[in-house]
């Protein structure tokens, strides 16, 4: 009960801010191009409570999946032959284009604004996300391990795009749960084309795409037998290995060298929770080769980077711009069935992660709440009716033309519009439930069982 009490409360501000600023941002558009402004609403419907203050009613309504503001004079189902000179209207397209392009902007300055704050505090992330990708490690039985790749292998291209770092792999495949793709690698000198089938697993409660292949890994102490060789030379759980005699040794080759040197001391340098030692360690002979007594597992390295004020602005920038470009490719993957619906959120999503990155902390709410205001943002700028960036296409269509459409042919529109609105909604809230059920979308279909 407190979870979901707490995703409704997280929902309510999350969004809440997010629909505010979407909604000022037509707001003070208008205010500045004369037009005047009858209702500034958090929310749709039936009006619960607010304020009247001038001309306008500042309102919250009953159902909190929006907002709108409602200018006098912007009813295009009425043919009025005297408008007054703050009526929506009445002014130049290219005024009324401001007005209904300002809200999705303020949602990506929004964002902008968020991940230059949060870069000025330091960005955590893995060391290896914008280096070459180049494949270090691969899992045994694995899609990779089954489509023939091989460490060292560089990924140059998947399904014929370019991948220059692993953050542009990961997204790759990530994007594609459980679909063939061709990769494009370099092996030495030479230029190889592989199928792989990607597999499937959860991450937060997203089925995102798995390949089996990961980058160079350092090596991290899971577990020290005891009496064994390497709790006799100090080493304990979660140490991390660094280097051998100076070089830097990864996950695959460890296991490799300690089986090959059976006998041999070997000295690693150690992390141990941010302090370097230095380990002598004799691996001693056993059936498979030689073994010094530790259970181990990859370890990825993390970076924390803090930026001052402008290098900032240019990180954020970058950084939306990638996430812009992710969406419209994701989009264009997901039409053309390369992609999986089960990656899209909807309201009931929205409202559980709000509460998930709300109890993370304050700078992970920041990157939640910049991630969600760019999309916001973008789509409300796509071509659907109901949207603003049916409405902007219809000011553009109708500059082009020279002459508005008639009020018949607006009021088609609008409906259309509307119904594509109820339709998103609706498959976004069923395909949100559907994450919760046994089969999937395969349990509405009851009549099959």
């Amino acid at each position: 009960m407190g979870t979901v009490l707490g995703s409704i409360v997280s929902f309510v501000i999350v969004f809440g801010i997010l629909v505010f600023v979407h909604e000022f941002g037509h707001f003070f558009m208008a205010k500045l191009v004369k037009i005047r402004v009858e209702v500034f609403s958090w929310g749709y419907g039936k009006r619960l409570f607010g304020i009247k203050k001038g001309d306008t009613d500042y309102r919250i309504s009953i159902l909190p999946l929006g907002g709108f503001v409602k200018f006098t004079g912007e009813d295009v189902f009425e043919k009025k032959k005297d408008l007054a000179p703050y009526d929506f209207m009445a002014k130049k397209r290219w005024e009324r284009f401001l007005v209904m392009v300002m809200g999705s902007v303020m949602n990506i300055l929004l964002a902008v604004v968020f991940v230059v704050f949060i870069s000025m505090l330091g960005v955590t992330a893995p060391e290896h996300m914008d280096k070459k990708p180049v494949i270090g490690w691969i899992e045994a039985d694995s899609p990779a391990e089954q489509a023939n790749l091989l460490a060292g292998d560089e990924i140059l291209k998947i399904n014929n795009r370019k991948t220059r770092t692993w953050r542009e792999v990961e997204m790759a495949v990530g994007t594609k749960p459980n679909r063939l793709i061709t990769l494009e690698i370099m092996r030495g000198d030479e230029i190889l084309t592989k199928k792989l089938v990607t597999g499937s697993k959860k991450s937060l409660d997203f089925e995102i795409g798995y390949a089996g292949f990961s980058p160079n890994i350092l090596t991290r102490i899971v577990d020290v037998a005891a009496g064994g060789p390497a709790e006799k030379a100090g080493m304990k759980k979660d140490d991390v290995i660094l280097a051998l005699k100076e070089e830097i040794i990864y996950y695959h080759e460890f296991v490799e060298i300690v089986e090959k040197s059976p006998g041999k001391k070997l000295e690693f340098l150690i992390d141990r929770g941010g302090e370097q030692l230095t380990l002598a360690v004799t691996p001693r002979l056993e059936e498979e080769g030689g073994k010094i007594g530790v259970s181990v597992s990859g370890w990825i390295l993390y970076e924390t980077k803090k930026y001052s004020f402008f290098p900032a602005i240019g990180r954020s920038i970058k950084e939306n711009t990638r996430l812009a470009f992710t969406l419209f490719h994701y989009l264009k993957e997901l039409i053309a069935g390369e992609a999986s619906a089960k990656q899209v959120g909807g309201p009931i999503m929205i409202a559980k992660y709000s509460y998930t990155f709300f109890s993370a902390g304050f700078v992970s709410m920041l990157s939640f709440m910049a991630f969600v205001s760019l999309q916001l943002g973008i789509i409300n700028l796509f071509p659907v009716p109901v949207f603003d960036g049916g409405q902007i296409l219809v000011l553009g269509i109708e500059g082009l033309f020279r002459r508005d459409f008639s009020p018949k042919v607006k009021q088609i529109i609008m409906m259309v519009g509307f119904a594509i609105f109820i339709f998103l909604l609706g498959f976004l809230i069923l395909n949100d439930v559907a994450r919760t059920l046994p089969n999937g979308w395969e349990s509405y279909l009851f009549w099959k069982k």
